[in-house]
């Protein structure tokens, strides 16, 4: 009996051992890499999410409310001054109101109308007149738009510890 059993383990473990040729791999042709420059801490492109996926995210979330999360989205608005600001589409003719944790780094001026992937920690805040006062300011708005703005507004924003954006 017990030699029988022997017999049948050493069949079996022969069997799993030998190649298996009959198995196909799958070629899968080799992307274009794509080229992003970094801005403040390091971060991989990879489980970005949507911008319409977090502006459902967004709207689901109160003042006060915070999730961590890494999104890619458009550029709409950047800090004239000194880019230490930027607004990015999300969708339905929503933004999002981007700054840079500790105010640590800054982003090219000119990058209106560019894709980004931000990482950082998304959140809901109501902005008073004086701080959306000096935002439309650094952004190069008019006299009469300043002066036009009269209420707090609220709005979503991101404190981002880094931002990669594609070339």
């Amino acid at each position: 009996m017990k030699s029988i059993t022997l017999v049948i383990i050493c069949v079996l473990v022969l069997n799993s051992c030998k190649n298996k040729s009959e198995e196909k791999l799958e070629i899968i042709p080799k992307t274009e890499d794509i080229v992003y420059t970094s801005f403040g801490k390091e971060i991989i492109a990879d489980d970005a999410i949507a911008a319409t996926s977090m502006a459902y995210h967004y709207k689901t979330m109160n003042a006060g409310d915070s999730i961590n999360s890494k999104m890619i989205a458009k550029v709409t608005g950047v800090c004239q001054a000194k880019g230490c600001w930027m607004t990015l589409n999300l969708d339905d003719n929503k933004e999002v109101m981007v700054k840079f944790k500790d105010y640590g780094f800054f982003v090219p001026k000119d990058i209106a109308g560019k894709e980004v992937i931000v990482n950082g920690k998304a959140y809901i805040k109501e902005i008073p007149v004086d701080e959306l006062k000096h935002y439309a300011e650094d952004a190069g708005k008019s006299a009469e738009a300043i002066e036009a703005i009269t209420a707090s507004k609220r709005t979503y924003s991101f404190e981002a510890d880094g931002v990669l954006l594609k070339q």
